[in-house]
Formats: structure tokens, C-alpha cells, sequence
């Protein structure tokens, strides 16, 4: 039975109990936030000490804290161990109740979304790394939450608030970058068109594209701060080679994200989604794909994948006897996400500036998080429902005549 042919009352019910259920599991399952300390959350922990002698961060704490990541979550829990003393439970609890906050944004089943809201829900929940990190140290939800916030903001039109959001997304962690420059290259040739085809342009539209460029810019003080890309210390001892190296790139390891991508998004959305008639759109695009698929198989070969132990699709790489079969599985993958966005749509830029920024990164598929956050954002309210060039935005003239 589909949940479109519940009512509305039925599928709020159904949300509150499903949420309540899952969520009161996961914390029953962490010892009630209370577990030992897992993995990463050692290292996340001594860094968020750092932060907790006082309410306000000294620039030495800013410049020495022992992670690869920028500050702001490691700040948000030594502020909360500095008020309350209780250790990483504070962290934690505060991370589940971000959790919860993506999850009502996403799959609260409003009128204007209805069912749609929970299958978009269904779809986040397909990735396991979000309910898995939904109760621990680490530093993924912060980050999510600020992203997911800037998107909300974008899509209503309040542009330098969701400038803001992305900001301190980008304090939570660099690569959060991807998502700004996405928007301000998409709404920058947005408007690049307009003016080539001679319609007016005012003022106020170029808000869409400066707020995200001018957030994406303030990477720039991390690493000026830092004098690198992540505090030295933490660059000598925990940093991947390619990471050491400013200048220095992997491409092969935008294959593996794009397989990730294939993995969390493309997939799960063609189970919960169905096409009408794929056939019929193979057809219509055959030329196109052909030529996507053949581009995609020399970049591959030249840039191969990257073999990595970290991460669910690094063990399902593990179990595949030679490496050939690892590059055929990580090429089919990508080539699902490339056909997916091949439209030069805003997604087709939040994917490609990921990729990129990917190059510069461990490959781990727990890095594909945010971007299926926006994702199922973005699906649940059918967003973009018109491309800004086909439907130009009014001109400050216009606005102030409204």
C-alpha cells in the first residue's frame, strides 16, 4: 500500500511512531549514551577537551587541538563539558537531538509533502552511517545540520542566512565546502544566461550567487589560521599523503565517491522512486549516455579507483578476489551517479563539486553523508521544480511595483 493513500492524520501518526521506535533503539543500543568511547570518538574527544577550560577559545586552541577537522563541533563540546561536566554523553545527546532535527525537516509529513516526506525518510535511513553516527562523538551531524539549514534558507530565498549556515558548516568541516560553490556556480550561470539573453537582472538576484561564494571563501581564514589545510600537528600524525601536499591530488578517488554516491542515493532513490519508463529514456538519451559511459571508462582506466580499508564499500572490496573486479564494481557505480545528474542541474553541481573536493580526501564512503542529507532535502520537497534560466526571478524594479 502505497503511504500516499494514507491520510494525513494516519502518516503523522505513522512518523511519530516509527521515529520514536527507531530513536529510543538506538539510544538502548549505546548504553543510553553512556557506551565506551568508539574509534574516532578518542581522538574527538581529547580534541573537544581542548575547548572546555573556557568559554571562549584561545587562538593557541584554535591553531594546536590534535584533528584534522575545523573546530566548531570540537568547540561545541568542550562548551558543553565546561557548563555541565557529564563527559561525551552531552556530545552525544546533542548529536542525537540534530539527528532528530533532520529528520522532521526531511520526513515530517507536511501537507504540501505528504507521504512523499516519509519515503524521502526511508531513503536517509538506507544509509546506515546516519542513524549509526546519530549517537555518537563524532562530527558528521554538526556539519549536516548546518548544510542542511543553508539549503533551507536557499530555497526560501533568504540568502545570507543560508550564507551564514554554510559558513559554520564549513567550520564543522572543510569539505563542506562543495555545497556554497555548488550554489554560487549554479545561480552564477544562472544568471550569466539571463543577461545573454538580454533580460534584466536586478540587484537582489545576485544575492543567490555572492552569499554562497563569499561563505565558501571563508576556507580561506581556516587555512590562513592554520597555515595549511588542518592544524600542523594533526597534519604530521593523521593526515593521508595526499593531504601533506597542498598542490597534491588523487582523481581516482572521485570515482570511488561517485560510487558511493551510486551506492547511497542513486540506487535506494530508483527503489523508493521508480522511473515511469526507463526504456523510453534510454532511447531518448542513448547518444548521450554512450558517450558519458565511454568518457567515464578512460577516466577510470587512467585514474583508477583507489583501494582503501575504511568504510562498508572498502570491506565489500575486500571480499572481490581481484582488483579488476573492484575497478568493474566502482566504475558500474559511478556511471549509475553520472547518468543520474547528467542534467546541469543544481545537483548535478552539488555532486560534481563533492567529487572534486574527494580528490583531496581518504576515500570513505562515511564521507557521502551530507550530500544524501541535501539529497532526500531536496527530493522531499521536489526541489528544483523550475530551473531559474527558463523562469527568470523578478528584478528589483518588479519586486518594489509587488
Amino acid at each position: 500500500m502505497k503511504l500516499q493513500s494514507f491520510s494525513h492524520s494516519q502518516q503523522k501518526m505513522l512518523f511519530l511512531g516509527g521515529i520514536t521506535v527507531i530513536y529510543l533503539a538506538i539510544v538502548a543500543w549505546l548504553d543510553f549514551l553512556q557506551g565506551p568511547p568508539y574509534w574516532d570518538e578518542v581522538n574527538f574527544w581529547k580534541s573537544s577537551l581542548t575547548f572546555s577550560d573556557s568559554l571562549l577559545p584561545t587562538l593557541s586552541d584554535l591553531r594546536e587541538y590534535h584533528s584534522l577537522n575545523t573546530p566548531l563541533p570540537f568547540m561545541m563540546f568542550g562548551f558543553l563539558e565546561y557548563l555541565f561536566g557529564q563527559g561525551m554523553v552531552a556530545g552525544r545527546l546533542l548529536n542525537l537531538m540534530l539527528s532528530l532535527v533532520i529528520v522532521a525537516i526531511i520526513g515530517w509529513p507536511s501537507k504540501q509533502k505528504g507521504g512523499r516526506a516519509i519515503v524521502c525518510l526511508i531513503g536517509l535511513f538506507l544509509c546506515p552511517y546516519f542513524l549509526f553516527l546519530s549517537g555518537r562523538l563524532y562530527t558528521e551531524m554538526i556539519a549536516c545540520t548546518w548544510v542542511l539549514l543553508g539549503f533551507v534558507a536557499y530555497v526560501r530565498d533568504r540568502h545570507w542566512l543560508s550564507g551564514l549556515a554554510f559558513v559554520l558548516a564549513i567550520a564543522s568541516r572543510q569539505y563542506m565546502l562543495a555545497f556554497p560553490m555548488a550554489i554560487a556556480t549554479y545561480e552564477f550561470l544562472a544568471i550569466a544566461h539571463q543577461y545573454r539573453q538580454g533580460q534584466p537582472v536586478g540587484s537582489l538576484q545576485h544575492q543567490r550567487w555572492l552569499a554562497p561564494a563569499l561563505a565558501s571563501l571563508t576556507i580561506l581564514g581556516w587555512i590562513a589560521l592554520f597555515d595549511g589545510l588542518a592544524p600542523a600537528s594533526a597534519i604530521v600524525s593523521h593526515a593521508p599523503e595526499v593531504q601533506k601536499s597542498t598542490l597534491s591530488l588523487t582523481p581516482g578517488g572521485a570515482i570511488n565517491f561517485l560510487g558511493f554516491v551510486g551506492v547511497y542515493i542513486v540506487i535506494p532513490e530508483w527503489l523508493l522512486f521508480r522511473p515511469t519508463n526507463p526504456l523510453q529514456s534510454l532511447r531518448n538519451n542513448q547518444k548521450k549516455w554512450l558517450l558519458i559511459a565511454a568518457g567515464l571508462l578512460v577516466f577510470c582506466l587512467i585514474f583508477p579507483p583507489l583501494e582503501t580499508p575504511y568504510g562498508n564499500m572498502g570491506k565489500v572490496a575486500d571480499f572481490l578476489p581481484f582488483y579488476g573486479l573492484t575497478l568493474a564494481m566502482y566504475y558500474g557505480l559511478a556511471l549509475l551517479t553520472c547518468l543520474r545528474f547528467a542534467k546541469p542541474d543544481l545537483l548535478f553541481w552539488i555532486v560534481t563539486f563533492n567529487a572534486l573536493i574527494m580528490m583531496k580526501a581518504i576515500p570513505w564512503d562515511r564521507y557521502v553523508l551530507p550530500l544524501v542529507v541535501v539529497f532526500w532535502y531536496l527530493k522531499s520537497i521536489h526541489y528544483p521544480k523550475t530551473q531559474p534560466a527558463a523562469a527568470p526571478l523578478p528584478t528589483d524594479n518588479e519586486i518594489r511595483m509587488a
